[in-house]
């Protein structure tokens, strides 16, 4: 989503206050989907860890949907196809807004969360083949340690209580938004079956219909729906994953503004879904997919298979490496300097955090493996461990440095004037110092009558009053 600005030359500089509000808003939705989240998984895990596990079985199996159309689909197929379309159109919408009305549109700007998204996706994947490699295990699921659960991110920052500075909160948003694209084309492009070209045809025609209502101004919920069920249907049974059509109508929306408008449509619609996404979406998707048996003898074999293995370095370690060389080596040799009021801890702690690999690599796991199921399972059971350690680790990372945190924090909230904008952002104005001086003195007035109030009459002989 948000990027960090670069105006400055800074890394993690302050962000301008437009993508501040907006990444604040984003943030909101995101950490009670988060929450929500993590609700859905630790449910999936109780379910299918006791005694009634069969009924989670049979729930998570259960077909519905019209065979005829070829959409004759258990519940989690559902989840995993359908309800993750509407995540990855949010996701659409989030890139195409930063591309265009963003800090994303500027170059510079724009390089070095790439550039981190890039080496944080790419050194989780070659850490995964190296351990296969050695370990002589299956290198298909090379694609699973390379995303990033944003929701699940903040939920775990909601939960340690760790108040992150505004730019590196937007750092981490805009990562996960990068990774999602790259894992929109991963899964597009190695994961996709035997074609089916009359319904991919179907779907490419859907597709333009609706950019064509779009261009044309046509408005209604009751035209844009129906359609996008129709352009979803095609897709999935053309071959290509369904979520692709999600990403691909989120990209036609337009997310500049007009003379005139508060919002643009992009944007509105995105207010509109986000909830839907966030609150009910993914939080399904994690109960259909987080329920696997997790034994004492299963999680040891999550450290000693090397798919198992290869998964959770990834998370852990490939995840932070990646990330945090990345941005080291774009602030190095674009000569940026990081924001004086970090340190290179900082980053190495969020890109911790970014090991959170939940949603998509759930997904990833079982589209890698889908001709396997026990090993699909043990995949699973490797992300959420792998997920939870670099919870822990990025908890532990983040609270060392809390104090300080709160402290930006609070100083970036700061609105001693209650115009409502901070107080930071007015600093340059040439009427702000005049504001404040009045502001100060009214409090230091009132702090003297307090005091007087307080200290009661003189003692003048009069004797009490």
């Amino acid at each position: 989503m948000a990027a960090p600005t670069s105006n400055n030359r800074k890394v993690l500089g302050r962000l301008s206050l437009p993508e501040r509000n907006f990444v604040a808003e984003a943030l909101r939705t995101e950490t009670v989907g988060g929450v929500l989240l993590l609700i859905a998984a630790i449910a999936a895990l109780i379910w299918a860890n006791t005694p009634i596990k069969e009924s989670y079985e049979s729930v998570r199996d259960f077909h519905i949907g019209p065979g005829s159309l070829g959409l004759d689909l258990s519940l989690q197929h559902w989840a995993a196809d359908g309800l993750l379309a509407i995540f990855f159109f949010v996701a659409g919408i989030e890139l195409k807004r930063e591309l265009v009305a963003g800090d994303l549109r500027d170059p510079k700007a724009a390089a070095l969360p790439v550039i981190a998204a890039i080496c944080g996706m790419a050194v989780p994947a070659l850490v995964y083949t190296l351990v296969n490699t050695v370990g002589g295990g299956s290198t298909d699921g090379w694609a699973v340690p390379t995303a990033t659960d944003i929701a699940f991110a903040l939920a775990v920052l909601a939960v340690i209580g760790t108040s992150l500075p505004s730019a590196l909160r937007a750092f981490l948003l805009t990562l996960a938004v990068v990774d999602d694209l790259f894992a929109i084309i991963i899964i597009a492009i190695f994961f996709t079956n035997d074609l089916n070209f009359a319904a991919l045809g179907g779907a490419v025609l859907g597709l333009a219909v609706f950019w064509l209502l779009l261009r044309k101004g046509v408005r209604g919920w009751y035209v844009y729906v129906p359609l996008a069920l129709a352009i979803w249907g095609l897709m999935y049974n053309s071959g290509v994953h369904a979520t692709i059509a999600g990403v691909a109508m989120g990209l036609m929306l337009r997310c500049h503004k007009k003379e005139g408008e508060s919002h643009s449509p992009g944007e509105h619609i995105e207010h509109l879904v986000r909830p839907l996404s966030a609150g009910l979406a993914v939080p399904l998707f994690a109960l259909f997919s987080a329920g696997v048996a997790v034994s004492g003898g299963a999680v040891g074999d999550v450290f000693t298979k090397p798919e198992t293995l290869g998964v959770v370095l990834g998370l852990v370690v490939g995840k932070a490496v990646g990330i945090f060389g990345g941005t080291w080596l774009a602030a190095r040799f674009t000569k940026a300097e990081l924001n004086e009021d970090l340190a290179w801890p900082d980053v190495f702690a969020v890109a911790s955090l970014a090991g959170i690999g939940f949603t998509v690599s759930l997904l990833i796991g079982e589209l890698a493996f889908s001709e396997n199921p026990l090993l699909t399972d043990e995949i699973k059971a490797a992300v959420l461990i792998g997920s939870l350690i670099a919870a822990v680790v990025s908890g532990i990372l983040l609270k060392v440095r809390d104090v300080k945190y709160r402290k930006l924090w609070e100083e970036e909230e700061r609105d001693d004037d209650l115009d409502g904008i901070p107080d930071v952002y007015e600093q340059d104005k040439p009427d702000y110092h005049l504001r404040m001086a009045e502001i100060y003195e009214k409090k230091a007035a009132e702090h003297r009558r307090l005091a007087e109030l307080s200290a009661g009459p003189s003692d003048n002989g009069d004797g009490p009053a």
